[in-house]
């Protein structure tokens, strides 16, 4: 027994060891190691596929009615990874990497403004054979939700909306204070330093990230500076409020926002309760800007719990 035990203190020992070690001597290389077993844990592949020009990368698993989930700015697909194994059970989860980011293309010269980006994720759908589908998005991606709701009534069938952005009636958050100051986006990142203020920034507790990897994401972040700048801009300045979009909209929609959101500010979710018939809020605290990465099972249960209860009202009626 003795042996027993010390044999599993030396595996519980040398395997973080070992791990930590293959990172510092191959850091992008174990890095997508890691996430490559974060996405088989919750069931998800990574795909690829080409649309209207741009290759469109994307994660996808389980069955069930199609729930496309679009990330917010500067991020990726893997932001859904971790809410993903709560989902995949009950839907077939679709998650993308917008055109300029992520593994998908990111041609200088494209546009990348709200009306740029609804008909791209539009034609992804198709492509892939999605006639309706239900859509959630974080951010960016929560507004890009919101209008394919507005511009594609016949394809969606229900929208996830987690701190959307470009809710302009809100009050001032953080960022926008830090914007309307003159200081730097605080989103964007040029130095290591600069992308460890960006996690502290968009999460009330900021998730275990390993040193290696917290570097690799940094240097992405970095090299991915200039476009990220110029999209911030299209989307903060050449793009319509959200209020505009969808008042009166009927399309049943759940809004998730982290009370300690420093990005967006929390008081966005009446804005848009008050304009949406058929909407629900849930302000979630102790949270941040990223509810699906901070608390995934939570979220995932209330989105859950959400989807019954439509389902449900749709069967009384």
């Amino acid at each position: 027994m003795r042996k027993l035990l010390l044999g599993l203190l030396l595996i519980a020992i040398a395997v973080p060891l070992g791990f930590t070690l293959a990172g510092w001597v191959n850091p992008e290389g174990t890095a997508q190691f890691t996430v490559d077993l974060e996405r088989k844990g919750a069931g998800l592949e990574a795909k690829s596929i080409a649309v209207n020009g741009f290759q469109i990368h994307y994660l996808e698993g389980g069955t069930g009615e199609p729930l496309l989930m679009i990330h917010g700015f500067g991020a990726n697909k893997d932001n859904w990874t971790r809410i993903g194994r709560y989902l995949t059970p009950h839907y077939r989860v679709i998650a993308l990497d917008l055109p300029g980011f992520g593994d998908s293309s990111k041609p200088v010269e494209a546009g990348y403004r709200y009306a740029d980006q609804l008909p791209r994720i539009q034609a992804f759908a198709e492509a892939l054979g999605l006639k309706q589908y239900h859509v959630a998005g974080n951010s960016m991606g929560g507004y890009f939700a919101a209008g394919l709701a507005r511009h594609y009534p016949n394809s969606v069938q229900s929208a996830w909306l987690l701190a959307p952005a470009r809710v302009d009636g809100a009050e001032p958050s953080e960022m926008g204070r830090r914007i309307a100051a003159g200081e730097p986006v605080p989103l964007l990142a040029q130095t290591p330093a600069e992308f460890d203020q960006i996690i502290d920034f968009v999460f009330a507790d900021p998730p275990y990230l390993p040193g290696f990897y917290r570097g690799v994401l940094a240097e992405r972040a970095i090299a991915a500076y200039p476009l990220n700048r110029r999209i911030f801009g299209q989307i903060h300045k050449e793009s319509p409020a959200l209020e505009s979009e969808v008042a009166g909209l009927r399309t049943p929609m759940l809004i998730s926002w982290g009370e300690l959101d420093r990005v967006l500010h929390v008081s966005g979710a009446e804005v848009l309760d008050k304009l949406l018939p058929n909407a629900e809020v849930i302000r979630m605290p102790e949270v941040g800007h990223l509810p699906m990465v901070e608390a995934p099972r939570q979220s995932a249960e209330d989105y859950l719990g959400w989807r019954r209860s439509q389902a449900q009202a749709a069967g009384a009626s």
